[in-house]
């Protein structure tokens, strides 16, 4: 059981990591944060603000312990929230020498562990032997540059136990910040990651020039995918049409904030994957999570055409005009 009292650190600078920092700041009295960056950790504790990630967040640094040693930073916190790009985890986590053990750990990650194609709370309990039961998930639909600007978001947060996520709630509420309870750790970190592949999907065919006739019945098809994927691997008593599944799956689909469409669209018109990844030089969790999801369903065999078009257009760069033709046959 989460205390009231729980300590609390971000690892992670970027931009979701650096809006979490912002929303604990409103009510823990000291918050752990752990960055690697030694230039961004001083610019921050001189000037108040990230110089790289949503610059324009003034973070209260009187109340912040930052530091680029994470054990440091765990071994004064009670609850732990990882905000990396999922590409990283491993090598970040691999400098902890502490067990994780007598922590809670919350992954604010929307992605796989690259190789080991599981999610981010299946490498915690395998590797850290950290039981499900302290380990949270927190969800959209949120986008970090929302929260930088204070509007009305709707976050999830997810526990095996509802008592425990109430007390996260606590720590997190904030005036522009609303919260759902949820207990399925597996649907809503699986929603997660499926919603980025389908958000470059839809970012491909907008880049193509696509319009929003088509981009909406996309979108339903990719509802009904995410949900058949869900149900084959994990039945559950879940509301696919809730916020934490089909409101996560809308906004990154739709919003101009959405990394993962912008990625999209830029292959869409043309760029190759790398191209694209440099001159956004941002995290497009969809380009990892592809290849994952690919992987995984070897197994599970789930009729997935949107998820396997985004992989063979990345992967094995088929054409992607006549990807999304031979796509658009099948969608309903």
């Amino acid at each position: 059981m989460i205390d009231k009292a729980a300590r609390c650190a971000v690892i992670g600078y970027g931009s979701w990591g650096t809006a979490l920092v912002k929303i604990l700041l409103e009510n823990e009295p000291r918050v752990g944060w752990h960055i690697v960056n030694e230039e961004v950790a001083q610019h921050i504790r001189r000037h108040n603000v990230n110089p790289k990630y949503l610059s324009s967040v003034y973070l209260d640094t009187s109340k912040l312990h930052i530091s680029g040693d994470i054990d440091e930073i765990v071994s004064e916190a009670d609850v732990v929230l990882l905000a990396v790009p999922s590409a990283f985890l491993k090598t970040i986590l691999e400098k902890l020498t502490l067990p994780l053990t007598d922590k809670f750990v919350i992954s604010a990650i929307k992605g796989i562990v690259p190789d080991e194609y599981v999610t981010i709370a299946e490498y915690l309990n395998e590797n850290f032997s950290l039981p499900f039961e302290q380990i949270g998930i927190l969800t959209g639909p949120c986008h970090a540059e929302e929260v930088a600007l204070e509007r009305l978001s709707y976050l999830n947060v997810v526990a095996k136990s509802e008592d425990n996520a109430r007390l996260l709630v606590d720590k997190f509420s904030c005036d522009y910040i609303r919260y759902n309870i949820l207990t399925d750790i597996y649907g809503t970190e699986y929603a997660a990651v499926l919603k980025n592949i389908y958000a470059v999907a839809v970012g491909i065919c907008h880049g193509l020039g696509y319009g929003d006739n088509f981009l909406s019945v996309l979108i339903a098809n990719a509802a009904r995918e995410m949900a058949r994927f869900l149900k084959e691997t994990y039945p559950f008593d879940r509301d696919i049409h809730s916020s934490a599944y089909l409101g996560d799956l809308l906004v990154t689909s739709y919003s101009q904030f959405s990394r993962n469409r912008t990625f999209g669209t830029m292959i869409g018109k043309g760029y190759s994957v790398k191209s694209a990844q440099i001159e956004m030089n941002m995290i497009a969790e969809g380009y990892y999570a592809s290849s994952c999801i690919c992987h995984i369903n070897r197994k599970w065999h789930v009729d997935m055409p949107i998820a396997d078009a985004v992989y063979r257009i990345l992967y094995e760069r088929r054409n992607v005009r006549e990807e999304i033709r031979l796509l658009s046959e099948q969608l309903r």
